[in-house]
């Protein structure tokens, strides 16, 4: 199994970039894909998650300037980042689990499969 991320780098506050996670080794289309990020000294938080039918949940810090999308036929699942905040530091990582629906915010314990993750910096 393999979560490959990319699309991270360095942008100034305002500014938008796409990551992408293109997923192998599953049957995609029965994973719930999310991504999570985690900051120098800080917990690991959920940032969005959709489900296998497409269902989205967004943290509350990211929600309406992040867009979480899926392409079962590419198995892939993208972040659509829009209007980025230094705040917005972190690596980010994409994660499968089977059958998930995310309902609230969560710290991805217990995701079955975690990709190495991608540096987005915001600068201010």
């Amino acid at each position: 199994v393999q979560l490959q991320a990319s699309g991270g780098g360095l942008v100034q506050a305002g500014g938008s970039l796409r990551l992408s996670c293109a997923a192998s080794g599953i049957t995609f289309g029965r994973y719930g894909m999310g991504w999570y990020r985690q900051a120098p000294g800080l917990e690991r938080e959920l940032v969005a998650g959709i489900s296998t039918g497409g269902t989205t949940y967004y943290a509350n810090l990211v929600k309406g300037r992040f867009t979480i999308s899926r392409d079962n036929a590419k198995r892939m699942v993208y972040l659509q980042m829009n209007s980025l905040k230094p705040e917005d530091t972190a690596v980010y990582y994409c994660a499968a689990d089977l059958y998930k629906t995310w309902t609230g915010s969560d710290t991805g314990y217990g995701m079955d499969f975690w990709g190495k993750g991608t540096q987005v910096t915001v600068s201010s």
